[in-house]
């Protein structure tokens, strides 16, 4: 039970909302258009967590502005079609602020497509700060966009829990001082996710109100 948290810090995608099947749709559409019929569902999920700009990177460096284009494009395009709630996620947060903990999200998304995510959930007022990609010079695993938000938040890392399903959120965690909670529920998988080493595992949301002794 931890009893000197006041802050909790989340990841957006695949943590707070369920844009598993956006993402990797759009990546089909996508590379579906370059590349017909050269990638397959399972091919894509390496994608999942790092930038556009980083994944399309590592498929041809010399499209990857008019890749993501096209990917933005389709995103919008199906974003309230295809994002879904995850189980005792809105719940879960109108709790901790009612119990007036300090709430953030850290997402690699730009800023505009993370409050159309929020808003949808219902999830946006609940958060007093939003650091997106567009915010930052330098992305998860760097602490950069973690230590952003807890100036804005006036945490301190040591009283801050980071809450993520991928392997960027848990080592920008460790890399700005936090605790940290990997979800159990991420599309990579509990074992994949286990690897790095979060100080807790979360099995479903309201994990977190056991951990903080609520």
């Amino acid at each position: 039970m931890m009893s000197n948290i006041t802050t909790l810090l989340f990841d957006l995608d695949g943590t707070l909302i369920d844009t598993n099947e956006l993402i990797i749709a759009t990546y089909l559409h996508t590379l579906e258009k370059y590349y017909p019929n050269k990638y397959k569902r399972e091919d894509v999920l390496p994608f999942m967590g790092p930038t556009l700009h980083e994944a399309f990177s590592t498929v041809d460096p010399d499209r990857v502005e008019e890749m993501i284009l096209e990917y933005r494009t389709y995103n919008l395009a199906n974003h309230d079609l295809l994002v879904k709630e995850f189980p005792n996620v809105l719940e879960t947060i109108g709790t901790l602020k009612e119990k007036g903990y300090k709430l953030g999200v850290v997402t690699t998304k730009r800023h505009d497509t993370s409050l159309k995510g929020l808003r949808l959930m219902k999830l946006e007022q609940y958060f007093d700060v939003v650091v997106a990609m567009d915010h930052v010079t330098k992305v998860k695993p760097d602490p950069e966009p973690i230590l952003k938000a807890l100036v804005q938040l006036n945490s301190q890392p040591e009283e801050t829990i980071m809450v993520g399903d991928n392997f960027h959120d848990i080592l920008a965690g460790k890399n700005a001082g936090t605790k940290t909670a990997g979800v159990a529920w991420t599309i990579k998988g509990r074992d994949y996710l286990a690897k790095y080493e979060p100080d807790y595992m979360l099995e479903n949301m309201a994990d977190l109100l056991t951990i903080l002794g609520e």
